[in-house]
Protein backbone atom coordinates (compact mmCIF):
# COMPACT_ATOMS: atom_id res chain seq x y z
CA UNK A 1 0.00 0.00 0.00
CA UNK A 2 1.24 3.42 -0.99
CA UNK A 3 0.17 5.02 2.20
CA UNK A 4 -0.20 8.97 0.70
CA UNK A 5 -1.97 7.65 -2.19
CA UNK A 6 -4.21 5.56 0.44
CA UNK A 7 -4.76 9.13 2.23
CA UNK A 8 -5.67 10.76 -0.86
CA UNK A 9 -8.19 8.81 -1.62
CA UNK A 10 -9.45 8.38 2.16
CA UNK A 11 -9.75 12.57 1.89
CA UNK A 12 -11.39 12.40 -1.42
CA UNK A 13 -13.88 9.72 0.40
CA UNK A 14 -15.00 12.09 3.10
CA UNK A 15 -15.35 14.91 1.15
CA UNK A 16 -17.38 13.24 -1.58
CA UNK A 17 -19.17 11.35 0.53
CA UNK A 18 -19.54 8.12 -1.71
CA UNK A 19 -16.78 5.73 -2.75
CA UNK A 20 -18.01 5.72 -6.15
CA UNK A 21 -17.80 9.87 -6.54
CA UNK A 22 -14.12 9.51 -5.27
CA UNK A 23 -13.57 7.26 -8.22
CA UNK A 24 -15.05 8.88 -10.88
CA UNK A 25 -12.97 12.12 -9.78
CA UNK A 26 -9.72 9.90 -9.22
CA UNK A 27 -10.35 8.05 -12.28
CA UNK A 28 -10.13 4.61 -10.71
CA UNK A 29 -12.54 2.45 -10.57
CA UNK A 30 -14.31 1.64 -7.12
CA UNK A 31 -12.96 -1.34 -6.15
CA UNK A 32 -9.98 0.55 -6.24
CA UNK A 33 -10.97 3.17 -4.05
CA UNK A 34 -12.73 0.42 -1.81
CA UNK A 35 -9.21 -1.55 -1.27
CA UNK A 36 -7.15 1.52 -0.24
CA UNK A 37 -9.38 2.90 2.69
CA UNK A 38 -9.92 -0.49 3.89
CA UNK A 39 -6.08 -1.60 3.36
CA UNK A 40 -5.29 2.01 5.12
CA UNK A 41 -7.98 1.24 7.97
CA UNK A 42 -6.02 -2.01 8.50
CA UNK A 43 -2.97 -0.66 8.71
CA UNK A 44 -3.92 1.75 11.31
CA UNK A 45 -6.03 -0.56 13.28
CA UNK A 46 -9.05 1.14 13.55
CA UNK A 47 -12.00 2.05 11.56
CA UNK A 48 -12.17 5.47 9.88
CA UNK A 49 -16.01 5.16 7.76
CA UNK A 50 -19.21 3.81 9.02
CA UNK A 51 -20.89 2.22 5.71
CA UNK A 52 -24.71 2.14 5.67
CA UNK A 53 -26.88 1.30 2.68
CA UNK A 54 -27.12 5.06 2.22
CA UNK A 55 -24.51 7.21 3.66
CA UNK A 56 -21.00 7.40 4.82
CA UNK A 57 -19.95 8.54 7.99
CA UNK A 58 -16.35 9.61 9.43
CA UNK A 59 -15.94 7.35 13.05
CA UNK A 60 -14.33 10.17 15.82
CA UNK A 61 -11.12 9.10 14.67
CA UNK A 62 -11.74 9.01 11.02
CA UNK A 63 -12.80 13.04 11.32
CA UNK A 64 -9.11 13.80 13.41
CA UNK A 65 -7.35 11.43 11.03
CA UNK A 66 -9.21 13.62 7.96
CA UNK A 67 -7.63 16.87 9.14
CA UNK A 68 -4.17 15.58 9.30
CA UNK A 69 -4.06 14.00 5.80
CA UNK A 70 -5.47 17.20 4.66
CA UNK A 71 -2.24 18.89 6.78
CA UNK A 72 -0.25 16.43 5.53
CA UNK A 73 -1.17 16.58 2.00
CA UNK A 74 -1.02 20.29 1.44
CA UNK A 75 2.02 20.30 2.71
CA UNK A 76 3.38 17.84 0.20
CA UNK A 77 1.78 20.10 -2.44
CA UNK A 78 3.19 23.39 -1.36
CA UNK A 79 6.92 21.59 -0.79
CA UNK A 80 6.80 20.42 -4.66
CA UNK A 81 4.83 23.75 -6.26
CA UNK A 82 8.17 25.34 -3.87
CA UNK A 83 10.63 23.46 -5.85
CA UNK A 84 8.88 23.90 -8.96
CA UNK A 85 8.86 27.47 -8.75
CA UNK A 86 12.25 27.29 -7.83
CA UNK A 87 13.47 25.60 -11.16
CA UNK A 88 11.47 27.83 -12.87
CA UNK A 89 12.23 30.71 -11.67
CA UNK A 90 15.57 30.30 -9.85
CA UNK A 91 16.40 32.04 -6.22
CA UNK A 92 18.79 31.12 -3.12
CA UNK A 93 22.52 32.40 -2.47
CA UNK A 94 25.30 31.70 -4.57
CA UNK A 95 29.10 31.87 -3.47
CA UNK A 96 31.43 31.93 -6.09
CA UNK A 97 35.30 32.56 -6.26
CA UNK A 98 37.05 34.17 -9.36
CA UNK A 99 40.52 35.30 -10.86
CA UNK A 100 41.10 38.43 -9.63
CA UNK A 101 42.50 40.01 -13.00
CA UNK A 102 39.64 38.14 -15.49
CA UNK A 103 37.27 38.65 -12.87
CA UNK A 104 37.48 42.74 -12.56
CA UNK A 105 37.80 42.80 -16.65
CA UNK A 106 35.26 40.37 -17.48
CA UNK A 107 33.12 38.97 -14.84
CA UNK A 108 32.11 41.89 -13.17
CA UNK A 109 29.69 43.42 -16.27
CA UNK A 110 28.29 39.69 -16.74
CA UNK A 111 27.57 39.01 -13.16
CA UNK A 112 25.95 42.49 -12.66
CA UNK A 113 23.85 41.78 -15.77
CA UNK A 114 23.24 37.91 -14.35
CA UNK A 115 21.64 40.25 -11.05
CA UNK A 116 19.66 42.03 -13.17
CA UNK A 117 18.17 39.26 -14.79
CA UNK A 118 18.12 37.17 -11.89
CA UNK A 119 16.23 39.00 -9.12
CA UNK A 120 15.91 36.11 -6.61
CA UNK A 121 19.28 35.13 -6.92
CA UNK A 122 22.10 36.88 -4.19
CA UNK A 123 25.30 36.44 -5.05
CA UNK A 124 28.64 36.67 -3.21
CA UNK A 125 32.13 36.80 -5.22
CA UNK A 126 35.23 36.20 -4.17
CA UNK A 127 38.02 37.47 -6.17
CA UNK A 128 41.61 35.53 -5.89
CA UNK A 129 43.98 34.47 -7.90
CA UNK A 130 44.63 31.53 -5.05
CA UNK A 131 43.62 27.71 -6.31
CA UNK A 132 40.25 27.53 -4.46
CA UNK A 133 38.81 24.21 -2.66
CA UNK A 134 35.21 24.56 -2.94
CA UNK A 135 34.12 22.09 -0.60
CA UNK A 136 36.44 23.23 2.25
CA UNK A 137 35.59 27.08 1.36
CA UNK A 138 31.63 26.70 0.63
CA UNK A 139 31.89 28.13 -2.75
CA UNK A 140 29.09 26.90 -4.97
CA UNK A 141 31.17 27.60 -7.99
CA UNK A 142 34.69 28.43 -9.03
CA UNK A 143 36.19 30.02 -11.98
CA UNK A 144 39.31 28.81 -13.23
CA UNK A 145 41.43 29.78 -16.26
CA UNK A 146 44.04 26.75 -16.78
CA UNK A 147 45.51 24.73 -19.69
CA UNK A 148 44.63 21.35 -17.72
CA UNK A 149 43.25 20.63 -14.86
CA UNK A 150 43.35 17.86 -12.22
CA UNK A 151 41.81 14.82 -13.04
CA UNK A 152 39.59 15.44 -9.86
CA UNK A 153 38.25 18.51 -11.16
CA UNK A 154 34.36 18.28 -11.72
CA UNK A 155 34.09 21.15 -14.73
CA UNK A 156 32.35 22.50 -17.64
CA UNK A 157 34.20 24.44 -20.22
CA UNK A 158 33.05 28.15 -20.28
CA UNK A 159 35.24 29.62 -23.22
CA UNK A 160 38.81 29.78 -23.94
CA UNK A 161 41.85 32.96 -23.94
CA UNK A 162 45.09 32.47 -25.50
CA UNK A 163 48.47 33.39 -23.99
CA UNK A 164 50.47 36.38 -25.43
CA UNK A 165 54.34 37.15 -25.53
CA UNK A 166 54.43 41.12 -25.08
CA UNK A 167 56.91 43.96 -25.06
CA UNK A 168 56.90 47.73 -24.92
CA UNK A 169 57.66 48.88 -28.34
CA UNK A 170 60.45 51.49 -26.18
CA UNK A 171 61.81 48.11 -24.52
CA UNK A 172 62.16 46.21 -28.30
CA UNK A 173 63.62 50.03 -30.02
CA UNK A 174 66.34 49.49 -27.32
CA UNK A 175 66.53 45.67 -26.89
CA UNK A 176 65.86 44.08 -30.28
CA UNK A 177 63.40 41.50 -30.91
CA UNK A 178 63.61 37.93 -30.12
CA UNK A 179 62.85 35.98 -33.03
CA UNK A 180 62.79 32.62 -31.07
CA UNK A 181 62.04 31.43 -27.78
CA UNK A 182 65.37 30.42 -27.15
CA UNK A 183 66.76 33.91 -27.49
CA UNK A 184 64.69 35.32 -24.45
CA UNK A 185 67.72 34.24 -22.16
CA UNK A 186 69.44 36.97 -23.22
CA UNK A 187 66.48 39.29 -22.54
CA UNK A 188 64.55 40.63 -19.48
CA UNK A 189 61.85 38.69 -18.52
CA UNK A 190 59.20 39.54 -16.27
CA UNK A 191 57.00 36.41 -15.08
CA UNK A 192 54.12 34.83 -13.29
CA UNK A 193 54.51 33.12 -9.76
CA UNK A 194 51.70 31.17 -7.74
CA UNK A 195 51.68 30.06 -4.36
CA UNK A 196 55.35 30.75 -4.31
CA UNK A 197 56.21 28.91 -7.14
CA UNK A 198 57.60 30.24 -10.65
CA UNK A 199 55.59 28.97 -13.79
CA UNK A 200 57.53 28.32 -16.71
CA UNK A 201 56.98 29.65 -19.96
CA UNK A 202 55.76 27.60 -23.14
CA UNK A 203 56.33 27.85 -26.59
CA UNK A 204 55.18 25.88 -29.16
CA UNK A 205 58.58 24.60 -31.28
CA UNK A 206 58.37 22.93 -34.39
CA UNK A 207 54.60 21.14 -33.55
CA UNK A 208 55.77 20.20 -29.91
CA UNK A 209 55.79 22.09 -26.78
CA UNK A 210 58.75 23.45 -24.98
CA UNK A 211 59.42 25.31 -21.79
CA UNK A 212 61.66 27.94 -20.72
CA UNK A 213 62.56 28.47 -17.10
CA UNK A 214 63.89 31.77 -16.90
CA UNK A 215 65.52 34.40 -14.37
CA UNK A 216 62.71 36.59 -14.13
CA UNK A 217 63.49 40.22 -12.94
CA UNK A 218 60.63 40.72 -11.30
CA UNK A 219 57.65 38.14 -10.58
CA UNK A 220 54.20 38.55 -9.26
CA UNK A 221 50.99 36.71 -8.90
CA UNK A 222 49.32 39.05 -10.97
CA UNK A 223 49.21 39.04 -14.65
CA UNK A 224 48.00 42.69 -14.44
CA UNK A 225 50.96 44.06 -12.79
CA UNK A 226 53.31 42.25 -15.04
CA UNK A 227 51.45 43.88 -17.59
CA UNK A 228 51.86 47.45 -16.52
CA UNK A 229 55.49 46.59 -15.46
CA UNK A 230 56.74 45.68 -19.20
CA UNK A 231 54.33 48.47 -20.77
CA UNK A 232 56.75 50.52 -18.60
CA UNK A 233 59.54 49.40 -20.10
CA UNK A 234 60.89 46.88 -17.26
CA UNK A 235 61.07 43.69 -20.23
CA UNK A 236 59.12 41.09 -21.78
CA UNK A 237 55.79 39.13 -20.33
CA UNK A 238 53.52 36.64 -20.99
CA UNK A 239 50.07 37.32 -19.75
CA UNK A 240 46.64 36.16 -20.99
CA UNK A 241 44.72 37.98 -24.20
CA UNK A 242 41.63 39.36 -21.23
CA UNK A 243 44.61 40.99 -19.40
CA UNK A 244 47.08 42.19 -22.86
CA UNK A 245 43.75 43.74 -24.58
CA UNK A 246 43.83 47.31 -23.01
CA UNK A 247 47.31 48.05 -23.28
CA UNK A 248 47.32 46.48 -27.10
CA UNK A 249 44.91 49.38 -27.88
CA UNK A 250 46.31 51.70 -26.61
CA UNK A 251 49.48 51.11 -28.31
CA UNK A 252 51.70 50.75 -25.15
CA UNK A 253 52.39 46.84 -25.50
CA UNK A 254 52.85 44.51 -28.81
CA UNK A 255 52.73 40.98 -29.33
CA UNK A 256 55.96 38.89 -30.30
CA UNK A 257 56.68 35.73 -30.84
CA UNK A 258 53.28 34.88 -32.34
CA UNK A 259 54.43 32.15 -34.69
CA UNK A 260 55.47 30.24 -31.34
CA UNK A 261 51.62 30.59 -29.31
CA UNK A 262 51.40 27.53 -26.80
CA UNK A 263 47.61 26.17 -26.92
CA UNK A 264 44.59 28.33 -25.95
CA UNK A 265 44.15 28.28 -22.09
CA UNK A 266 40.67 27.45 -20.91
CA UNK A 267 38.14 29.09 -18.99
CA UNK A 268 36.26 26.89 -16.78
CA UNK A 269 33.55 26.24 -13.94
CA UNK A 270 33.84 24.22 -11.23
CA UNK A 271 31.91 22.75 -9.14
CA UNK A 272 32.32 21.10 -5.68
CA UNK A 273 30.07 18.03 -6.65
CA UNK A 274 28.47 16.44 -9.50
CA UNK A 275 25.65 14.73 -8.01
CA UNK A 276 23.41 17.20 -7.33
CA UNK A 277 23.62 20.73 -9.54
CA UNK A 278 21.05 23.41 -7.77
CA UNK A 279 19.12 24.93 -10.46
CA UNK A 280 20.77 27.91 -9.82
CA UNK A 281 23.96 27.00 -10.35
CA UNK A 282 22.51 25.62 -13.98
CA UNK A 283 21.34 28.88 -15.15
CA UNK A 284 24.65 30.88 -13.92
CA UNK A 285 26.91 28.26 -15.50
CA UNK A 286 24.58 28.70 -18.86
CA UNK A 287 24.57 32.43 -19.02
CA UNK A 288 28.73 32.56 -18.37
CA UNK A 289 29.18 30.30 -21.30
CA UNK A 290 26.84 32.06 -23.39
CA UNK A 291 28.94 35.65 -23.01
CA UNK A 292 32.54 34.34 -22.84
Amino acid sequence: MNRLDAMNTFVHVAELGSFAAAAAKLGVARSVVTRQVAALEDHLHVKLIIRTTRRLTLTSTGSSYLEQCRKILELIETTETQITQDRLTPRGHLRIGVPLSFGLKKLVPLLLEFCAAYPEISLNTDFTDHRQHLIAEGLDLGIRISARLDPSDIARKLGSSRLLTLASPDYLAHYGCPQHPDELAAHTCLGYVQQGHTRPWEFCVEGRSQHLYLPFRLQANNGEALAEAAARGLGITVTPDFVAQDYLAAGRLVTILEAFAPPDLGIFALLPSARYIPQRVRVLITFLSTRI
